[in-house]
């Protein structure tokens, strides 16, 4: 089976100037693509393949403009060419709406190292071979494997650290965990993160000091940065030269939006473990409408910080690994509104309604009422 692995290196200098080159060399070339397939587009009405492009890329247009493009990794340009046209596809597909160009400053561009020969990448205890970098020191010691066998690598900038994410070939577990005979329901929430139905609760980390703390921070520095670029704007300073002070204010929001995302995502992955270790024979959730929820601008921000997606995806993963059943009920099912109880619909449930009361006397609390329902739900899909 594949696995991947995210760490954080220490790369020297020459390497950092080397991996930024080659980052801005994807983000440009990636843009490049995109404005060609919008002025073709206009004009003939059609779109330009990625392989099409790579053509007119390396024979026509690096001739005349732009030589510095193949100072960097042919490979890494050829995968930033493809991930746009990949992007068009999906486009095409209607899986996603159409490509937005990256910008410098959301670090949003990865650099694609792939391994053509077998000396190309090598992974000791404190180190990583990377094609055309070189050696780069680890931050964390024996995190992966000695005798993994790599197929691919790519860098990452974030918040000023440079990660890399390696995908290995490693063994399956062979012997897997014996399972209970009973299942477990999950219900995610905005009050709540999660509430099983063996009366397990998961609370909400972003009504914690600590993140409440750095949200505060982070709102101070985003003010901070605004009346600095509000300023340049006063002045009448179309470009800025000496902007010293504005980078620095840049890193410092994006160390906290980095930092901030690292919680909430230990959290989550905290929680998924947890579950999975109580080995319960099949797990349901709920098919949740995200992107409806996200159309109430009261609810909007609470939804966007629960990270329910990562849950999922996680929670897949852990699945699988472990030989648990994940099932998902259809989003229509009225899991909150049933009795868990009796079966019967109360159709009048409001979402202030923290308790859940039925006419045959149950009366239990509404999250915990909803996990029961999708415990003993009958229809479902088992996600793979």
């Amino acid at each position: 089976m594949k696995r991947a692995y995210l760490i954080e290196i220490k790369p020297t200098t020459e390497q950092i100037t080397k991996i930024n080159k080659t980052i801005g060399t994807c983000r440009y070339v990636y843009n490049l693509y995109l404005s060609k397939n919008k002025e073709m587009y206009d004009k003939e009405g059609k779109f330009i393949t990625g392989y099409d492009f790579s053509k007119w890329l390396n024979n026509v247009y690096t001739k005349e403009h732009d030589q510095w493009i193949k100072e960097v990794s042919s490979k890494a340009v050829k995968q930033a060419i493809m991930d746009g046209d990949k992007a068009f596809k999906r486009f095409f597909k209607g899986l996603s709406k159409f490509p937005r160009f990256k910008k410098k400053k959301k670090q949003d561009v990865k650099c694609y190292f792939p391994k053509n020969n077998k000396t190309d990448w090598k992974i000791e205890r404190h180190r990583v071979k990377i094609p055309t970098i070189g050696w780069v020191r680890l931050k964390e010691y024996g995190y992966i494997k000695k005798d993994a066998t790599v197929k691919s690598g790519t860098i990452s900038k974030r918040a000023g650290k440079y990660f890399v994410s390696i995908l290995c070939e490693v063994e399956e577990m062979q012997a897997r965990p014996k399972l209970e005979e009973n299942g477990l329901g999950i219900d995610l929430g905005i009050k709540e993160f999660a509430v099983c139905s063996n009366g397990k609760i998961y609370k909400n980390i972003n009504k914690t000091r600590n993140v409440r703390k750095l949200e505060k921070k982070l709102k101070r520095e985003q003010r901070s940065l605004s009346r600095k670029y509000e300023n340049l704007k006063k002045r009448g300073e179309k470009s800025v030269t000496k902007r010293a002070n504005i980078d620095k204010n840049i890193l410092r929001v994006q160390k906290l939006h980095a930092r901030l995302s690292n919680i909430r995502l230990e959290y989550v992955k905290s929680v998924v473990n947890q579950v999975v270790k109580t080995k319960p024979r099949y797990i349901t959730i709920e098919d949740l409408n995200v992107k409806g929820m996200m159309k109430n601008r009261h609810l909007s921000k609470a939804v966007t910080q629960q990270c329910f997606y990562t849950f999922k995806t996680w929670l897949l993963a852990k699945c699988k690994e472990y030989g648990i059943e994940l099932r998902q009920v259809d989003r229509f099912y009225p899991s909150s509104k049933l009795c868990s109880c009796c079966g019967q619909k109360k159709e009048d449930l409001k979402l202030s309604d923290r308790t859940y009361k039925c006419d045959c006397g149950n009366e239990i609390d509404r999250d915990l009422n909803a996990s029961i329902n999708l415990l003993q739900a009958k229809e479902y899909t088992i996600l793979t």
